[in-house]
């Protein structure tokens, strides 16, 4: 299949428009389409005690509908014409993507003034809602430790026991590809190591959030993911650990993978989505994030102090922290998804 195709079948709106249930708007109710992960745990949620509490202090019902970062703007992008959704929330490159398709509209939320300017759209079209990490996870009842290396997930005893969701689908697996173009120094290398991993590759998975329950049953020893989301998932599957892989020289690399939030473009109930941002927004939603998701609040005059905090600063010991160019890795995200299937032929 020619890389054309490829790409076409990747973001193919019949595709995504499966994926997701239909849903019914009505008066009082706002609607967020997100990205997995900070709804995991149900009831117990971030998301949905927010949402249970929004819907107290306002009256207003949130209706939840759920995909891979890449979906969750394809669908928006396919109901450009007649919208259907209020709040987009989604992972970088996905959430400058939507802004430059002309999907979400400016909106400056109450104390985005307290969130980094290296966190926040110039122009009002999105903002950082929850700090977050790219990692890896591995089945820590199969294997006695953690691949030390990236290159020793290309021993054989990993064939058929490793995935990792696809780029340009969802925003782990574009995580991933961006992070092995760093650990080795260069595109060309980064995919000559994915193309040599493929052989060990289950093959593709539109949503990160479901590999978890893979690993934890061993049907696989290694996939990929972000901090919040495991470390949460961590506390219904037993057996996965985060871990990070080192490049050659033995340093292990992390780099920084917000969720983002914007206001949909023509959004039919777009008054109750700026007050659903407003409130994920306020201080004392973002102090709930450690305690509640694993996640970091992104408001300087939010401390994080509480326990959960410690265990996520401490997890990241020892692991050099770098800052992508999202404007950049947008520019090149189109080109560099389609040499990852022609290198994968997936």
């Amino acid at each position: 299949m020619s890389r054309l195709s490829n790409f076409k079948k990747l973001f193919s709106v019949l595709a995504v428009a499966a994926a997701f249930p239909a849903i019914a708007l009505a008066d009082g109710v706002v609607t967020i389409y997100s990205a997995d992960g900070l709804h995991d745990g149900g009831a117990a949620s971030w998301y949905q005690v927010q949402f249970d509490a929004f819907t107290k202090a306002t009256g207003i019902k949130v209706q939840y509908v759920e995909a891979g970062s890449g979906g969750v703007v394809e669908r928006v992008s396919k109901e450009a014409s007649n919208p259907q959704a209020d709040v987009m929330v989604t992972l970088p490159p996905f959430i400058m993507k939507a802004s430059n398709d002309g999907l979400l509209q400016p909106f400056t939320p109450a104390g985005a003034d307290q969130i980094a300017a290296g966190q926040k759209d110039p122009a009002g079209y999105y903002l950082a809602l929850c700090n977050n990490y790219q990692n890896f996870i591995y089945n820590a009842s199969v294997l006695k430790e953690a691949p030390k290396f990236y290159t020793d997930l290309l021993d054989p005893k990993f064939k058929g026991k490793i995935q990792y969701s696809t780029p340009g689908q969802a925003g782990d697996g574009t995580a991933v590809m961006i992070q092995t173009f760093h650990a080795f120094g260069a595109k060309d290398k980064g995919f000559d190591y994915l193309k040599s991993l493929q052989a060990n590759n289950v093959g593709p998975s539109a949503s990160t959030g479901k590999l978890t329950a893979l690993v934890n049953k061993g049907e696989l020893y290694v996939a990929n993911g972000d901090l919040q989301m495991n470390v949460q998932q961590a506390k219904t599957n037993p057996n996965i650990k985060v871990f990070w892989p080192a490049a050659a020289d033995g340093t292990r690399y992390t780099f920084a993978l917000p969720y983002y939030v914007g206001l949909v473009k023509g959004a039919p109930n777009a008054e109750a989505g700026k007050q659903l941002i407003n409130f994920l927004l306020s201080k004392d939603a973002q102090a709930s994030l450690p305690a509640l998701a694993y996640g970091m609040p992104v408001r300087k005059d939010v401390s994080a102090n509480d326990d959960n905090s410690k265990l996520l600063n401490s997890m990241l010991d020892g692991v050099k922290i770098w800052y992508p160019d999202w404007a950049q890795v947008f520019k090149d995200l189109q080109g560099d998804v389609a040499k990852w299937h022609e290198v994968t032929g997936s």
